[in-house]
């Protein structure tokens, strides 16, 4: 580790803490978040990430600050992707909204764990075999076009081999009972629909990661910078998802500029032996994609497609 232990154990405290207070304090009885509610937290994640990264300028350094808000502000951006699968496998599965603030919690905290492991090995790799970084960005150059030319997000749960592995080795019934992921039905333990929704959320932040974590990199390998960056993006995700699950599909050009993104980190990793951009460059090519993108969308909003209507009796 590039940083202090006693650094990791504060920020590490301090997430739990935040999740204690969240999950324990205003979400203690399910309930339907309003957009009211999660506009609020969303500010509050946003406005911490904002003090976190001031507090890096004099903590460390002006570049470590910078690095930290580009890697967030990369991460935000490509989390923004996992709303429209969430809202996919919410309604895939019929999940009552007052359930789904807990699949998120508890997803969310699964994947925080998963891209801690993630950064260090991604980082031990570049550190070992820097011919790895190649690699890393011809894969994002590949995941930005195939992005671009993605006209439509599908979620096929039925396929998730990890979910097809748990219900061979766990019952599972077709009824929710409350917010439980388990309950008993005749004596027997079985797992509710809400815990395969669980395991499908895993498995899709885990597949999101192998995208974003390689992006970050590209900016810095700098562990905590890219760990704390990429908790923060991720833990304001919660929050966003009920902020934004109505009116996403409006967004429809933005996955032009996250593919603009990922392209262009791709393209920057690919080139840093031989040519170097500068961070506040890349920071400022992330926000302007994100500007263009919800602009376009806003300006040139999708047509309604009209159904046919029916001939009227003679």
């Amino acid at each position: 580790m590039q940083h202090s232990l006693t650094l990791w154990i504060y920020f590490n405290i301090f997430i739990v803490a935040m999740l204690i207070v969240d999950l324990a304090v205003f979400n203690r009885k399910e309930h339907e978040i309003s957009i009211k509610e999660s506009l609020v937290w969303t500010g509050i994640w946003i406005a911490l990430s904002v003090v976190f990264g001031i507090g890096l300028y004099f903590y460390m350094d002006p570049q470590s600050s910078l690095d930290f808000f580009t890697g967030y502000l990369i991460e935000k951006s490509l989390s923004v992707d996992n709303i429209f699968v969430f809202i996919l496998v919410f309604s895939y599965f019929g999940v009552p909204a007052k359930f789904q603030h807990k699949v998120l919690f508890w997803g969310i905290f699964g994947a925080l764990v998963m891209r801690f492991l993630f950064i260090f090995l991604g980082v031990a790799l570049i550190e070992r075999f820097e011919w790895i970084i190649y690699i890393f960005g011809a894969f994002l150059v590949y995941t930005g076009i195939k992005m671009a030319f993605e006209l439509e997000k599908e979620v096929h749960p039925e396929r998730n081999p990890l979910l097809k592995l748990t219900r061979k080795l766990i019952p599972v019934t077709n009824k929710f009972d409350g917010p439980n992921f388990f309950t008993r039905i005749d004596g027997k333990l079985m797992a509710t629909p809400l815990f395969v929704v669980l395991i499908v959320i895993e498995t899709t932040d885990l597949v999101f990661a192998i995208d974003s974590i390689p992006a970050i990199l590209a900016i810095t390998t700098d562990e905590f910078l890219v760990y704390s960056s990429n908790a923060f993006a991720i833990l304001g995700l919660r929050a966003l998802y009920f902020a934004l699950n109505g009116v996403m599909k409006l967004f429809h050009y933005l996955h032009y500029g996250l593919a603009a993104i990922l392209s262009f980190v791709g393209v920057k990793m690919l080139l840093a032996e031989f040519f170097h951009v500068p961070t506040p460059y890349a920071l400022g090519f992330v926000g302007l994609a994100l500007i263009i993108s919800i602009g376009a969308s806003s300006m040139f909003p999708k047509k309604e497609e009209k159904s046919p209507q029916r001939p009227k009796d003679q």
